[in-house]
């Protein structure tokens, strides 16, 4: 028998790099190489996006590294350039924080 997927995941345009399940409520939120993270249903429907930090030219496009979710609701992202956010799913960035340690 072959597997076959129970749905296809679509809108980022680059690579994803980090991507995280949510079953309690759901959800599959990934971050791509360059762009902003999604949030879709588990029946692969596009709920939210969850627009990063502002970025001065597409070079410095903050890059996701990191993603986990609650059962709560809320989404922390860890991005490159060593800056937390997390978010609400409903997409509402509720805080930051910077850190110069290397996060793994």
């Amino acid at each position: 028998d072959f597997a076959t997927p129970r749905a296809i995941l679509t809108g980022h345009d680059y690579e994803i790099t980090c991507a995280t399940i949510c079953a309690e409520l759901g959800l599959v939120i990934s971050g791509s190489k360059e762009g902003p993270c999604l949030i879709h249903s588990m029946n692969g429907d596009l709920l939210r996006t969850l627009e990063g930090p502002e970025a001065e030219g597409p070079e410095n496009c903050p890059r996701p590294k990191l993603i986990q979710a609650s059962r709560e609701g809320h989404c922390v992202i860890y991005y490159e350039s060593g800056l937390f956010c997390v978010f609400s799913v409903n997409g509402r960035l509720q805080a930051t924080m910077e850190t110069d340690d290397k996060i793994k």
